[in-house]
């Protein structure tokens, strides 16, 4: 903690005119005055001595009042013994009174004013050190409370300084951290601080970090580098990623499992539809009867049968369990941030029109963000040969449903009948992309749709909204 710190007069050590020095200046002042007032009256009338009177004024008037550097100038004036006619006498009291009470007063001035700039001085001073204490129990705050661990590390590879969320991510419950190399726990900090370049610089990086306890964990770091009088060092920010990490992956996983299984459904329609058609010809054979004897013909109506048999296996479609209340505003945050950049770089324009605010839904976010970007990108391929590329963003609330709507000024679509067939001829990846998109809408309860325009194509994504389905399930 910092303790109350009182601020006063900056004392100057070039100057004798400092409190301390007062009572011995005082003195030496009034005995220079009276050696000066003996002299001048044993010389008196051979020489006048009373000009040096000015010397203990000005040792004085430091410290004196200006009503007394005033008596103490008519004084000095009085006992200026000169040897002048009486007509002269009065003449040169007067200008030997203004001159000693100017000399005392310019001196108590010039003093006056060197003491209020001291202070000013100090207490700017004062107030910068106040500033500078706020601030920097403000970073100790900061810093301290700090979820993320936030270190520095000397130019041996040492690490000087830490807080407690390092302590807890590196080496909870054993010897603290500073003094210890960081190459223990995070090499790749060690490497970056002596392949360093002289300047400065800042940057970011994933790497594998260890704890005391061998425990390895993906770490996010952020580190600049800077160089003080004992060497380079360096200041990091590490975050565990780990957790984020099994979670994104989990989630990869779960949608490629999703994926396959709806694959497999159009797969298996497809083979069903073609096993329908070879059972109809293998009837009309059976008909003929040379072929009942056949081996090869009876070998071929069993594997006719099989294929029957396994595609009529229909996949199950349970309730999306990844469904839950979304905020959808939020999701088309996330979806513009992914695309705009590459739409900026292929100059075509894009239209938000999302309204505030917009009612929660019940959905995938994922699933959500994944369909709306399947749709841009179909969007993007339709406008590169097209004078306006324009794609217009809009969603509103329509009864029970929340919808988005996607229309861009592309070519247009030829087949609106055959958009959300699987494996159509021509189509970018076996025309999976609608198929799946719509699938995963239905999972969770919404649709996807084609709506014709005049010029260009628009998607219409219908998600229910979360009191439509609390409603139903109190109904």
């Amino acid at each position: 903690m910092v303790g109350h710190i009182s601020y006063s007069v900056m004392p100057d050590p070039l100057s004798i005119f400092v409190p301390t020095n007062r009572r011995k200046l005082l003195v030496t002042a009034g005995v220079f005055g009276a050696v000066i007032a003996l002299a001048d009256w044993w010389t008196n009338p051979y020489i006048s001595l009373g000009f040096l009177y000015l010397f203990p004024i000005m040792i004085a008037a430091g410290f004196l009042s200006r009503k007394t550097i005033i008596i103490v100038a008519l004084l000095c004036a009085v006992l200026d013994f000169t040897n002048l006619p009486k007509n002269e006498t009065l003449v040169h009291f007067v200008f030997s009174t203004a001159g000693f009470i100017g000399t005392g007063l310019f001196v108590c001035e010039l003093i006056r004013n060197r003491r209020l700039v001291l202070q000013h001085h100090a207490d700017e001073l004062g107030d910068q050190m106040r500033r500078r204490q706020e601030a920097e129990e403000q970073l100790n705050v900061l810093v301290d409370s700090s979820p993320a661990a936030i270190v520095i590390i000397g130019s041996d590879g040492k690490i000087l300084l830490c807080n407690e969320a390092a302590q807890r991510l590196m080496a909870p419950e054993v010897q603290p951290l500073p003094g210890q190399s960081i190459s223990i726990y995070l090499p790749a900090l060690q490497q970056a601080l002596h392949t360093s370049s002289p300047a400065a610089f800042r940057t970011a990086m994933q790497c594998t970090g260890q704890r005391n306890n061998g425990e390895i964990f993906l770490a996010g770091v952020w580190f600049s580098t800077y160089t003080t009088v004992s060497g380079p060092r360096l200041a990091a920010i590490v975050v565990d990623l780990s957790e984020d990490f099994r979670s994104r992956e989990d989630l990869s996983l779960e949608y490629l499992l999703k994926n396959s299984r709806i694959l497999m459904s159009a797969v298996a329609h497809e083979v069903r539809n073609l096993c329908g058609a070879v059972l109809v010809v293998h009837k009309n054979l059976s008909r003929v009867k040379e072929l009942h004897d056949n081996e090869d013909f009876c070998a071929l109506g069993s594997l006719v049968q099989s294929l029957q048999r396994v595609s009529a296996l229909e996949l199950q479609h349970a309730r999306d369990q990844t469904a839950a209340p979304v905020e959808l505003k939020t999701v088309l945050d996330e979806f513009r941030v992914l695309i705009e950049t590459a739409y900026r770089e292929s100059e075509i324009q894009i239209v938000w029109q999302i309204p505030q605010p917009l009612p929660l839904v019940y959905a995938d976010r994922y699933g959500l963000i994944q369909i709306f970007l399947n749709l841009a990108r179909n969007s993007q391929r339709a406008m590169l040969s097209t004078e306006s590329k324009r794609l217009c963003v809009t969603a509103s609330e329509e009864a029970s449903q929340v919808v988005i709507r996607f229309a861009d000024t592309g070519v247009g679509i030829a087949s609106p009948e055959n958009l959300f067939r699987p494996f159509q001829r021509g189509a970018d990846s076996g025309g999976l992309g609608l198929y799946v998109s719509r699938a995963i809408l239905r999972s969770f309860g919404g649709e996807l749709a084609y709506e014709a325009r005049p010029v260009g194509c628009c998607f219409v994504i219908s998600v229910p909204a979360l009191c439509a389905i609390e409603e139903a399930v109190h109904a």
